[in-house]
């Protein structure tokens, strides 16, 4: 597990294509995984190879009803060949134990799927206006994402 680099720009892009096209992820041109690489944390397999990846992005003014900044997950991914084995949970326990780090008060995350490894963490659905607004107002009401959160 590290941080993202500029260099891994390509890879992370590659590596959520197929979220992309099954509509899980919202489509990110290459220049901006570069100019966001440092938000994310990337799992690392044999070979140099990304296995995963899950970015946060800090938001320095917490939502209502939060005092300490939050935090956003996105971009959340695991290649099709390392689901199911713990790669996920991993990047997961990375970005809360970051997120704790960072003093954030809350974390929140859009899913269009089940949310089951979320909810196994601690994450429960909110309200759009308990985020931060920046972010929810950027989410396509077409994908009809569901929003969770959790304190950290």
């Amino acid at each position: 597990m590290r941080f993202g680099l500029a260099e891994d720009a390509a890879e992370l892009a590659q590596l959520s294509r197929p979220f992309v096209r099954s509509g899980a992820l919202r489509e990110r041109p290459v220049s901006l995984y570069a100019a966001q690489a440092a938000d994310f944390l990337v799992a690392v397999g044999p070979g140099g190879r990304l296995e995963g990846c899950v970015g946060l992005c800090v938001y320095p003014a917490g939502p209502a009803g939060y005092g300490a900044p939050a935090g956003v997950l996105y971009n959340f991914c695991v290649a099709g060949r390392h689901q199911g084995c713990g790669v996920g949970a991993v990047l997961l326990r990375t970005a809360l134990t970051r997120a704790r780090a960072l003093s954030l008060g809350a974390l929140f995350t859009a899913t269009t799927g089940g949310g089951r490894l979320f909810q196994r963490y601690g994450f429960t659905s909110t309200a759009a206006c308990l985020a931060p607004r920046s972010w929810a107002e950027s989410l396509d009401p077409r994908r009809n994402a569901r929003i969770l959160a959790r304190a950290v």
